[in-house]
């Protein structure tokens, strides 16, 4: 039980000044206090380990950190604390670094000069309703993501396709695997970005997790 009505966030990053910067923000929402911070996976995780029963809303986790980085610690926390919520903060939107974050339980993810409107919406939304991601890392519509709208029938070998493209193969690979010509796997993928309304593979894993066709 809350010992008080504030939300609790913790902050792992290397970079001093920023998570400075991104607490005293936090603290102008009035909803929220930052508990501790962290430079880097490691002491962050011997925090938690000794600290098991810490009141936690929140972790606002670096994808890149010295020591050990967003990424492993993502990774450890699956394994090891899945109740946790982490939104991923990083400088850049590549498309592989955010599958593998996503896939590894992360419930959000932050390009860093995300505005500060931006920012306060994503940690109501993940504290509150357990995701978020902008329309700009996932390639579609956040109320696409969040609407209970019904399951859109797929094919199995479209289901197959998904699946892989939630791993860490190349196009070219899945093509392989699949016993199919990449221009054939290229037709799957352009066929089911159209169907279900998605832009990236990015927003191909969040349709999976979502419906449920893989788990995290």
């Amino acid at each position: 039980m809350k010992t008080n009505s504030k939300n609790k966030i913790l902050i792992v990053d290397d970079h001093l000044l920023f998570s400075q910067s991104l607490e005293l923000l936090i603290k102008s929402f009035g909803d929220y206090e930052v508990t501790e911070r962290f430079e880097n996976g490691k002491v962050f995780i011997d925090y938690i380990e000794e600290n098991k029963s810490a009141e936690i809303d929140l972790i606002l986790l670096d994808v890149n950190m010295p020591v050990l980085d967003g990424l492993s610690t993502m990774k450890w926390l699956k394994d090891y604390r899945p109740d946790l919520k982490v939104i991923a903060l990083s400088v850049n939107d590549d498309e592989e670094i955010i599958i593998k974050m996503i896939t590894n339980g992360a419930k959000g993810y932050l390009l860093k000069d995300t505005s500060p409107e931006i920012f306060k919406e994503a940690i109501e939304c993940v504290i509150e309703k357990g995701f978020y991601f902008t329309e700009l890392v996932s390639g579609m519509l956040i109320n696409k993501v969040n609407s209970s709208d019904k399951k859109i029938n797929l094919k199995e070998k479209e289901i197959v396709f998904i699946k892989h493209a939630c791993t860490e193969m190349t196009y070219k690979e899945i093509a392989s695997e699949m016993c199919l010509s990449p221009k054939t796997i290229d037709g799957y993928r352009e066929s089911l970005f159209d169907k279900l309304e998605i832009k990236t593979r990015i927003g191909l894993v969040l349709y999976a997790i979502k419906h449920k066709i893989v788990f995290v």
